[in-house]
């Protein structure tokens, strides 16, 4: 242990010289009182930022804004066009007990988005491309019709689904067990409601599981109660395939005192059939963001996976510490150290890890 606190210290130093802001996780849009839809053309959150997210990114989030003279970046390249891009870079060390400690570093994705409002304010084409590395590989392609200032939409195409807190983290318990991340994206349809404090959603679509010879479909619903001082919310999942049956359900909730934003989820999955066969599951996630000044968080989360209730003394546990630095406006450099925990027979469920990530956005 003296020896990963002196690792992670010399880390967070590295990222106090480097540069940084983040996607917009769930805390930033807590932190100002915002919708998801505030900052992001996808309503529900994550990838190409609008007007106020391109603002926000160059204004409020970064510690340093832009220089006098350099023009402000809003995303449109004409009155029906707006793009953007984000590209991530990390560096890893994982030390597993009883093993050579691993090292791992390199493109994580780059990334094109876009949007083209074919009747303006009305009916718009979205995609996001993953670009690198590896095969281009869609991510959403979808057709919108209404918005938020109309107070509702419909989606049709390939999109990620309502479903809980949209983390910046894929590998976090909450998201791995229910299987939907932003990793995932689902074809369907989606419908949503925006009435005051409120925000709603319902998709019908085919399973993110549902690949290959697997076929079925899927339900999901979203509930959240927005408010200044926080939120509540919840999501039900049921998916049906030839495989089997798949019910989950997710109760997530966020609070703001102060500099200090709360965020926390539970999700409980049940499971009828696929190669676990009868199962039960539970995940759990609590994360606190400390807004140490302007363009600096320091965020520490706790987690908790049973992969099988029947089954005593199986969970597993991470705990992370990530230092985040928002010198100037879209560039970001992150550093952290995340201890798993789990049955000694596994090692590695024991594993240590350090990591530093560069994210750059337009």
């Amino acid at each position: 242990m003296p020896r990963a606190l002196i690792r992670t210290l010399f880390l967070l130093w590295l990222a106090a010289l480097g540069s940084a802001p983040a996607r917009a996780e769930p805390y930033l849009a807590l932190d100002q009182g915002y919708k998801c839809l505030a900052c992001h053309v996808n309503i529900t959150g994550g990838g190409l930022r609008n007007g106020l997210g391109a603002f926000y990114s160059q204004n409020t989030m970064a510690a340093t804004k832009l220089p006098e003279g350099v023009p402000a970046w809003s995303g449109r390249l004409a009155s029906w066009l707006r793009v953007g891009g984000d590209l991530r870079y990390s560096s890893s060390r994982s030390r597993v007990p009883g093993e050579v400690t691993q090292s791992d570093k390199g493109l994580d994705h780059a990334r094109l988005y876009a949007d083209v409002e074919v009747v303006a304010d009305l009916l718009a084409v979205y995609v996001d491309q993953h670009v690198r590395p590896g095969e281009p590989q869609r991510q959403e392609a979808h057709v919108r019709l209404g918005g938020a200032d109309r107070g509702w939409y419909a989606k049709a195409g390939q999109f990620y689904l309502p479903f809980g807190w949209r983390l910046q983290d894929n590998t976090a318990f909450v998201r791995s067990v229910s299987g939907i991340s932003m990793t995932t994206p689902d074809k369907g349809v989606e419908l949503g409601l925006e009435k005051g404090d409120w925000s709603a959603q319902l998709a019908y679509t085919r399973g993110p599981g549902n690949v290959g010879p697997t076929v079925g479909h899927q339900w999901t619903a979203q509930g959240v109660w927005v408010q200044p001082w926080g939120r509540l919310g919840t999501a039900v999942a049921s998916t049906d395939s030839t495989a089997g049956y798949r019910n989950a359900t997710a109760i997530f909730g966020g609070l703001l005192t102060g500099p200090v934003v709360w965020l926390g989820e539970i999700d409980l999955v049940r499971d009828n059939g696929f190669p676990e066969g009868r199962r039960k599951l539970v995940a759990a996630l609590g994360e606190v963001n400390w807004k140490i000044r302007q363009g600096h968080n320091l965020k520490a989360s706790a987690e908790y996976f049973d992969p099988d209730r029947r089954i005593s003394n199986d969970h597993r546990v991470r705990h992370s510490l990530v230092y985040e630095l928002t010198p100037i406006p879209f560039v970001q450099l992150r550093a952290g150290y995340r201890r798993f925990g789990g049955i000694p027979q596994s090692p590695v469920d024991n594993r240590r890890l350090m990591f530093v990530e560069l994210h750059a956005f337009l």
